[in-house]
């Protein structure tokens, strides 16, 4: 473990947080240690921003670079180091030869990005990332998309997820729908979706990829998302809306998570009332014991990092020379591991997620 003081404003250039001086040991699904954290104030834009690197692999880690608001930086580190802890599992059981990374560029609670200050953030933070020499490999995330990565690509060459047109592989977004829907699938058992009531929480990029997709496949959709304008989605599926607050107590079959974390804490379990949850959203469990719980009620959780992975699937093919079949290939695989993990937690009467963990381990343990 390790703690992050509060950290001084403004914050000028760039600070090493912490990291590792000597070689580790192999990482296990559990560990808290982190090969380096970084943190600066933008020296053009002002905006502070962190890059996380939980583990490499072969000199290298990949994740998602989020623009959000945070209520201070202690809770953006805190959810940088939370995200690239998830993408060292995401890796992992994915079986790509990466370790985990994320960045977290942060806004204070009101604040905007556009325009000029926008790119000037995106030039700052690209020289960060050009600064780590490949050992962190940034792509986009929530609020970040396509044409950011291409202005972050001007001043780095360790991006992915830039547009089609521009040598890159284009939105992940319907990469990770696609690997959701494969998991939700898995987890109910059935090809089938016709009829299957599903309720999607979370219309971004994602969540209406997914929403349309089952749509196709005639499952009954209730959907919400906290931007009402997000309505205009439901009208053309032919969804239900509910209110955000209440999608978590919809009556029916999957429960899909696909906005910001923590969404499953003790007091939304108890509400739920499905039997399979299975969604896009990262660090779903508001904590490890939450798992324990709905392996009790009998709800079967689809380990986010697993269920979630096509999006990385598809934008770590970049790095060894772009092929979609080969990609394909792999978001596929996610409902074969999945199979496994649902297996070997109902053969040891365990969660979910100590499944999913264990499995995890034995791969990292493998790498060694």
């Amino acid at each position: 473990m390790r703690n992050v003081s509060p950290l001084p404003a403004p914050i000028n250039a760039t600070i090493m947080v912490w990291m590792a001086t000597e070689a580790l040991a192999p990482a296990s699904a559990h560990s808290d240690d982190f090969e380096e954290i970084h943190v600066r104030r933008g020296p053009r834009s002002g905006v502070p921003m962190v890059v996380a690197v939980h583990r490499t692999f072969r000199g290298r880690s990949l994740g998602g670079c989020r623009l959000w608001t945070y209520a201070d930086f202690e809770a953006a580190v805190l959810d940088a180091e939370r995200l690239s802890r998830a993408m060292t599992l995401k890796a992992a059981a994915a079986d790509l030869p990466l370790g985990g990374g994320k960045a977290v560029i942060a806004l204070a609670p009101g604040e905007s990005l556009e325009g000029e200050r926008r790119r000037a953030a995106l030039h700052d933070f690209a020289e960060l990332v050009d600064g780590l020499d490949g050992r962190y490999v940034t792509a986009e995330d929530v609020g970040v998309g396509e044409q950011d990565m291409a202005i972050v690509a001007r001043h780095t060459r360790h991006v992915v997820g830039r547009p089609v047109e521009q040598g890159g592989s284009g939105d992940p977004s319907p990469y990770t729908a696609l690997g959701v829907e494969l998991a939700i699938r898995a987890a109910l058992g059935d090809d089938d979706l016709r009829g299957r009531a599903v309720t999607v929480a979370g219309l971004g990029h994602v969540g209406a990829s997914l929403a349309e997709r089952l749509a196709r496949a005639g499952a009954r959709l209730t959907v919400t998302d906290i931007n009402p304008a997000r309505r205009a989605v439901a009208a053309v599926l032919g969804a239900a809306w509910v209110e955000p607050d209440e999608a978590i107590a919809v009556a029916g079959d999957v429960f899909a998570p696909c906005a910001l974390g923590g969404v499953l804490d003790d007091d939304a379990v108890e509400r739920l009332d499905v039997t399979v949850v299975a969604g896009a959203a990262n660090n779903q469990l508001a904590h490890g014991g939450v798992a324990a719980r709905l392996h009790e009620r009998g709800i079967l959780w689809a380990p986010d990092f697993i269920a979630n992975a096509g999006g990385l699937i598809n934008v770590a093919a970049e790095l060894e020379g772009y092929d979609r079949e080969r990609v394909l290939r792999g978001v596929h695989a996610i409902a074969e591991t999945l199979r496994a993990v649902f297996a070997r937690a109902r053969a040891h009467d365990t969660t979910t997620l100590a499944a999913a963990e264990a499995l995890v381990a034995e791969r990292l343990a493998a790498r060694h």
